[in-house]
């Protein structure tokens, strides 16, 4: 290995001659160092820090520069048109997109249950790092309060809920009404998300039913004026409504998911199959909220499917107490909706032994449920071939000194 990486050192510098003679003649070149042991993942995000808050989609300036067009339009006494969602519509075109999220958000919850009896997954019980694969890495990342001084991870079992991490969401009955107030929070539902992302745009659930209008609400100086009625008699409340409660409705989901699951016997077309419902819930999940608004909190996980958030002083995070607990609203993101647990890829080729601590630079990144898949033979998407770093090169404990 020395050799190759001695012949690799000298075309670098033969290139780098190369580009300065070319500056110095003036012509444009664009300097490009590639070299399998030193490329970078640029999709794989930056871990921030708690005092920090989460990027912006919209910028600032574009947020003050439509707040001051709103304004204006207020102060003027005509009426605002709205175009479905904001007027209380469906939009129709979306709806069949909705169905098709949360059948795949089912299959993707029966695939990784049917995995994990398949392939360990474990979780440090300081810090939370999730690793999937047998045996657990000897990476030292554990960097939390109450970790030990080698800060080696203290691994435990995990389970699908390290995997699929679970982000809930208050449920709304009308989502053009009033936000959910503090004194509420006991009082309304919290389900999945995502759930709650396709029932408000258009898939129907019993147990959590939603109010469907038929005639669009009309805004006049910044208020909302619905002159449909409430609750219209052909709407009978309570007779869609499940008089049990989760737990009932927790085990009926675990039965509808082991009844799909034990219909499939080979662990490689269950992991197949899962990895096309992760992209088509992903896919869906996008395309639905390019229309309906979904709110997340700057500095905590918080997330609300609407278009505003709600009013819960539940926030715990970066300088709470000025904001008297109340979430700092912003537009959210897939993965916000979604979030991915970032796990150590373990390749194919590469032996069962643990991953080092000194070899951590060379190992690539994948979502822990893509990973799950990945190590029960099914194909990864080109889209992650930047965090998997195939084309690194993993020298061996003694050839690390002499990788350049």
């Amino acid at each position: 290995m020395l050799p190759r990486h001695v012949q690799t050192v000298s075309n670098l510098l033969e290139r780098v001659i190369q580009v300065h003679v070319a500056q110095l003649r003036g012509i444009n070149t664009c300097f490009c160092l590639c070299h399998s042991t030193v490329s970078t993942c640029n999709e794989l995000p930056r871990k921030l820090e708690k005092s920090e808050r989460k990027p912006l989609v919209t910028s600032f300036n574009e947020l003050k520069r439509e707040a001051r067009l709103k304004r204006k339009e207020r102060q003027k006494v005509h009426e605002i048109i709205l175009q479905p969602p904001e007027n209380g519509l469906l939009v129709e075109h979306l709806v069949p997109i909705a169905r098709e999220v949360y059948a795949a958000r089912c299959e993707l919850l029966s695939s990784v249950s049917k995995l994990v009896n398949y392939n360990a997954i474990y979780t440090c019980s300081l810090c939370g790092e999730v690793h999937v694969g047998h045996p657990p890495h000897k990476i030292k990342t554990c960097n939390v309060r109450g970790s030990p001084s080698s800060k080696e991870h203290s691994w435990v079992k995990g389970g699908v809920e390290h995997v699929l991490p679970l982000v809930e969401s208050f449920h709304l009955y009308d989502r053009i009404g009033r936000a959910v107030s503090h004194n509420e929070m006991l009082e309304v539902d919290r389900i999945p998300a995502i759930v709650e992302l396709c029932i408000q745009a258009g898939f129907d659930i019993p147990e959590y039913p939603t109010r469907r209008r038929s005639f669009p609400v009309y805004c006049v100086s910044g208020r909302i004026i619905d002159f449909e009625k409430r609750f219209p008699k052909e709407i009978s409340l309570g007779e869609d409504i499940d008089a049990c409660r989760f737990w009932c409705k927790k085990k009926r989901l675990d039965e509808d998911t082991n009844s799909m699951a034990m219909q499939f016997d080979d662990v490689q077309a269950i992991a197949v199959q899962g990895m096309k419902a992760w992209e088509k819930m992903l896919t869906g999940a996008s395309k639905l909220m390019e229309k309906y608004a979904v709110q997340t909190c700057g500095y905590c996980p918080e997330v609300q499917v609407g278009p505003k958030g709600h009013r819960v002083r539940n926030c715990q995070a970066f300088k709470h107490q000025m904001r008297d607990g109340q979430h700092a609203w912003q537009e959210a993101t897939i993965n916000d909706l979604a979030p991915p647990v970032y796990v150590y890829h373990i390749r194919d080729q590469q032996p069962r032994k643990p991953l080092v601590n000194e070899l951590k630079r060379y190992y690539g990144m994948l979502p822990a449920v893509v990973e799950l898949f990945a190590q029960a033979g099914a194909p990864v998407e080109k889209s992650y071939a930047c965090m998997m770093r195939e084309d690194v090169v993993i020298p061996e404990m003694d050839e690390e000194k002499w990788v350049v």
